[in-house]
């Protein structure tokens, strides 16, 4: 009986030393860390382009749209190309679902960055939760949208609210006997209509202003000049025209002038537009507006650094940056600030 327990437990020390054996620690080299990668790992966080530019897919309204947009997409001309590092496909359209088909095309292309200015608001969010499966990160510029902001690295965008808050606040101010307005929106649906539309309509209803006619002519010039026309052979009173960017205020005004109807500094119709046009500053300084609202159109500069500090594996700090903007009105307008802040010629 001794015999053959001794036997067994001989047998037992054996396999345990085998196996002990066979169970070599890791060394330094073999160990999966963030300083120390595995292979696919490796693979799955280097640039996809093979010629090692980082792929980058944008979104955008098209440059005809206003001069603001000119002057954004020549932004991002001028900061994404393969000069600064950059594989660069771009998509323009003012249609949303346009928009929407065009981003899910370049995560299928395997882009490393996607970076969007919505034609609307709404109906994002499956698109940019195919982006985040797909490891692709988002920057959204100009305009946010009504997604969760786990959906994306960053926004660099204008606050459209504070803008059309700004140009109500002065309209105040200038304690007018009445408020007559006819306001001509942007496209529907679009962060810079829905924000410059809310404070005009919180005092339509307050009664503080009268709505006359509230139409969109989707940023349109010839269009903003049917309205006002239209306005004007129905023969009801307005005193102000709230146009929602410049090029739709000139055709407000083209359709005032060829009225007779005065406009402007001592008119009997106050013009607002939005957007900071050189040519649109001009008109304010020399009295012919009343008002204009800056839109920055510069994101693309903020948006490189924010994607090479995260190409060097740095965390973002900042999730929403704001432009900082301002308005200027006939009566304080410079030549100074035409030339400082003013966009295009």
């Amino acid at each position: 009986m001794k015999r053959v327990l001794a036997l067994f437990l001989i047998a037992v020390l054996t396999l345990t030393m085998l196996a002990a054996c066979g169970a070599q620690p890791a060394s330094p080299s073999d160990e999966i860390t963030p300083e120390n990668p595995s292979e696919s790992q490796k693979a799955q966080e280097s640039p996809k382009s093979g010629d090692g530019l980082i792929k980058v897919g944008i979104v955008n309204n098209p440059p005809s749209e206003s001069g603001y947009r000119a002057a954004n997409v020549a932004d991002f001309e001028r900061v994404f190309n393969e000069a600064n590092g950059y594989k660069v496909s771009t998509f323009y359209s003012l249609k949303n679902d346009e928009q929407l088909n065009a981003a899910q095309q370049f995560i299928t292309d395997g882009v490393d960055y996607l970076l969007i200015s919505a034609a609307a608001t709404d109906g994002w969010t499956n698109v940019l939760e195919n982006a985040k499966q797909a490891g692709i990160k988002v920057f959204l510029f100009d305009r946010m949208m009504n997604v969760d902001e786990s959906l994306f690295e960053a926004a660099v965008i204008s606050d459209m609210e504070a803008q059309g808050r700004m140009a109500v606040q002065w309209l105040l101010d200038q304690k007018l006997p009445e408020y007559n307005v006819v306001h001509i929106q942007g496209a529907m649906g679009s962060d810079a209509q829905i924000g410059r539309t809310k404070p005009l309509d919180e005092q339509f209803a307050k009664g503080t202003m009268k709505c006359v006619v509230q139409q969109s002519a989707t940023w349109d010039e010839a269009t903003a000049k049917q309205i006002v026309e239209s306005v004007i052979n129905s023969g009801e009173k307005f005193n102000v025209i709230y146009a929602e960017n410049d090029g739709m205020a000139r055709g407000a005004v083209a359709a005032l002038d060829e009225a007779g109807i005065t406009h402007g500094k001592n008119g009997d119709v106050v013009i607002i537009g939005f957007d900071f046009n050189k040519w649109a500053l001009r008109e304010v300084l020399a009295g012919n507006w009343n008002l204009d609202v800056q839109c920055s159109p510069f994101q693309a500069e903020k948006i490189h650094e924010m994607i090479q500090a995260l190409e060097r594996g740095e965390t973002l700090k900042e999730k929403i940056i704001i432009n900082e903007e301002r308005c200027f009105d006939c009566n304080n307008i410079t030549e100074e600030d035409i030339e400082k802040y003013g966009i295009g010629e």
